[in-house]
């Protein structure tokens, strides 16, 4: 039970992925952005292998097509599995196995893809999609988190009678380093979307800082004194 939106921004490039499931820890399956390369998954049964094979390859300049076909030829099992891929382009591939649980499946347009399993029917990848599309001028990151907000007030996880709470939550963005832009996670929550988004809206009013902070040391101020610049809200 997963659903995720993965996504490219195409004014600035940078790519990045949300992903919210029933399962804990997710975020040890989203390490799967790579800057100038694209962003990638594999889900449902996940094969962690095949996030670093992809970005390898996409790194190498295959596109996104000929990236799932090599996954899948490299994978025996593939059928249990859902992958999804975008290359440095904004284009797509994405695919569900035959003997992925639950209703799953996907909504994918340039620069993105909505997919998941064990929710709740169509309409939630759609809703996912939807989100994600609402406002293309913010940063990708609000866009990603608005994705997964639009999917989780779709219905989310389940079947046609009952709901299942996303228990972790992961969101990954990079854009020029060789490091991630933002690597947030909760691990284990009962509103995992929500602590996630909460997380993400403290963690940017101290983005800018840490950045400078590496750059310039000497005349970085301490994290304390920087926190008493804060809004109380964030403290």
């Amino acid at each position: 039970m997963t659903y995720t939106i993965l996504g490219r921004c195409a004014k600035t490039g940078r790519v990045g992925i949300g992903i919210a499931t029933f399962s804990i820890t997710v975020g040890r399956y989203a390490h799967s952005t790579k800057s100038n390369a694209g962003v990638t998954v594999t889900q449902a049964n996940a094969n962690e292998n095949n996030n670093a094979l992809a970005l390898r390859l996409l790194s190498q300049g295959l596109g996104a097509t000929a990236v799932l076909d090599r996954l899948k030829a490299n994978d025996a099992y593939h059928s249990y599995r859902q992958i999804g891929v975008i290359d440095r382009t904004g284009a797509v591939a994405a695919y569900t196995g035959a003997h992925v649980r639950g209703w799953a499946g996907e909504a994918t347009g340039p620069n993105y893809i909505a997919t998941g399993n064990g929710l709740r029917g169509q309409h939630v990848v759609e809703a996912i999609a939807k989100g994600f599309v609402a406002e293309p001028d913010a940063d990708l990151e609000h866009r990603l988190l608005l994705a997964l907000e639009y999917g989780r007030d779709a219905g989310g996880q389940g079947n046609a009678t009952a709901h299942r709470t996303e228990r972790s939550a992961a969101l990954q963005v990079s854009s020029r380093h060789i490091h991630p832009d933002i690597d947030l996670r909760v691990d284990l929550h009962d509103r995992a979307v929500d602590e996630l988004r909460r997380i993400w809206t403290v963690y940017k009013q101290y983005e800018a800082y840490y950045a400078e902070r590496g750059r310039n040391p000497r005349n970085a101020p301490g994290q304390e004194a920087f926190m008493a610049t804060l809004r109380p809200a964030a403290e």
